[in-house]
Parts: C-alpha cells; sequence; structure tokens
C-alpha cells in the first residue's frame, strides 16, 4: 500500500487519455482552440496599444496643462507691466520737473518693450498648449479605435466558447465576422484615422 496511488479521473481526462489511445482527434475543437488562442492574442496586442494611446494622450494632456499654467504666468507678468507702465504714465503726467517726465517717458518706453516680449512669449506659450491638446485628442481618438477593436476581439473570443459548446458552425462565421469587425477598427487605428 505504500507505492499505491490515489487518483481521480475527470470526465476530461478521460477524453484526453481516449483521444491519445485511438488517435482521434476532433477538428472542430482543435479549430476553435487555435482560432481562440489567435484571437487571445491579437486582443492582448490591441489592448496593450489601446494603454499605450491612452498614456500618451494623457501625458500630451499634462504638458497642455504645464504649458497653460506657464502662459497664465506670462499673462500675470504682463499685466503687471502694464500697471508700471500706467503709474509711469502717470508720473510723467503729474511731475513738474523735465528730468522727471523724461525719466517717466523713458521708463513707459521700457515697460512697453518688455511687455512686447512677454507678450511674445505668452504667445508662443498658448500655442505649445494648443499643439499638446490637439496632440492629445488625436491619441484619445486613436485610443477609441483600439478600445473598439479589443472589445470586438473579447466579443469574438466569447462567441468562440459559445460555438465550442454548441458546436455550431454557423456560430464560427460570426466569430470570424466580429474578429473582422475587430481588425478593421485595428486598421483604422494604425492609420490613425
Amino acid at each position: 500500500m505504500p507505492h499505491e496511488e490515489f487518483h481521480v479521473h475527470g470526465p476530461h481526462d478521460h477524453q484526453i487519455e481516449q483521444a491519445a489511445e485511438h488517435g482521434s482527434t476532433d477538428r472542430f475543437s482543435a479549430r476553435i482552440a487555435v482560432t481562440t488562442a489567435i484571437l487571445a492574442t491579437v486582443g492582448a496586442l490591441m489592448s496593450f496599444a489601446g494603454g499605450d494611446t491612452q498614456a500618451k494622450a494623457q501625458i500630451y494632456k499634462n504638458n497642455a496643462a504645464i504649458k497653460k499654467t506657464e502662459a497664465n504666468d506670462q499673462w500675470g507678468y504682463f499685466q503687471a507691466k502694464g500697471n508700471k507702465q500706467n503709474l509711469a504714465e502717470l508720473g510723467a503726467t503729474l511731475v513738474s520737473q523735465p528730468e522727471k517726465i523724461e525719466f517717466y517717458k523713458g521708463e513707459v518706453e521700457r515697460y512697453k518693450k518688455e511687455k512686447a516680449e512677454i507678450k511674445e512669449a505668452g504667445d508662443k506659450l498658448e500655442a505649445e498648449s494648443k499643439a499638446w491638446d490637439e496632440r492629445s485628442e488625436v491619441q484619445m481618438h486613436v485610443h477609441h479605435r483600439w478600445a473598439l477593436a479589443a472589445t470586438a476581439m473579447q466579443i469574438a473570443i466569447a462567441l468562440s466558447a459559445i460555438a465550442l459548446l454548441t458546436r455550431r458552425d454557423w456560430l464560427v462565421y460570426g466569430v470570424y465576422a466580429v474578429a473582422a469587425i475587430g481588425a478593421v477598427f485595428a486598421g483604422l487605428a494604425i492609420a490613425g484615422l
């Protein structure tokens, strides 16, 4: 009894043993198994691509927000220089000494020049923010295509399980049709449409 083993055979084990002994193969099950494995692999790749595009979209959106904040800082700086320019103009108007008038006029011109440089920097940052936003939108659009493609593959896998359980040939055509729809969405994602 020390070398005796206790083993319970389930229906699956029995089928495998019988197929091995008699060389019988179930072509329908084999075809569904291979199809399911292929669909699962392609679906995993589609999910990865979808996650990648979503991550890029988030990074681009973050970059847009950073540039927008930098642009807002520039506009605050621009307003501060405008306030100083206004005070210098007021000073030139209120003083009566010619040397003070010239000083304030010089300050007005300096602030105008500084404001022009600040405005140029602010406009550039606004444009960069807009460009990052547009890139984010493109990536999200592509992400949605990948998500639809991966979802179609998951549905095709579920249909293949149903086809295997019901052993209906017509369901296999449904599997291929839904997988083809997923492939179309993947093609659109690759093309960026």
